[in-house]
């Protein structure tokens, strides 16, 4: 398997787990926003996966800047940067206490986010979609002549 085939798969897994982590946060204020769920536990659930979120989206970023797929690595940078930005000021997770008043800027961020993270998904889908036809393409010359011998 080629060497592209496997980073736009690893892209594949990282985009949809990021789809799926942004979408959990989301979905968890519009519950705290219904007052579905309290505060306390609206908190816990969306921090204990924001820090994962961070270091998947890290990676994701750091693989496109490793194999010189700038256009991708440029589209992932911004959030990338945001993100090592909130982590080091210590912003990165919601507080209790806070967490109602944040609530609106909270969404917009995520839904903000999860825009970007649909639009490196349909890239992501065309890059690979590309990358195995052109591969197939040159192993088919290979697969005629080892049928017919």
């Amino acid at each position: 398997m080629s060497l592209e085939l496997m980073l736009w798969l690893f892209a594949f897994v990282c985009v949809i787990s990021l789809i799926g982590l942004t979408a959990y946060q989301l979905i968890c204020l519009s519950d705290l926003e219904s007052d579905y769920i309290n505060p306390f536990d609206s908190s816990s659930r969306i921090n204990a996966v924001v820090v994962p979120e961070f270091v998947v989206q890290a990676l994701l970023c750091a693989s496109f800047l490793l194999t010189w797929h700038w256009f991708s690595f440029l589209l992932c940078l911004p959030v990338t940067y945001y993100h090592a930005q909130l982590y080091m000021k210590r912003r990165h997770l919601i507080d209790v206490t806070e967490v109602f008043r944040m609530l609106n800027w909270e969404k917009k961020y995520r839904i903000i986010k999860l825009a970007l993270y649909f639009t490196l998904f349909v890239l992501v889908i065309y890059r690979l979609v590309l990358t195995a036809v052109m591969l197939l393409m040159d192993e088919e010359v290979d697969f005629m002549d080892s049928r017919t011998i």
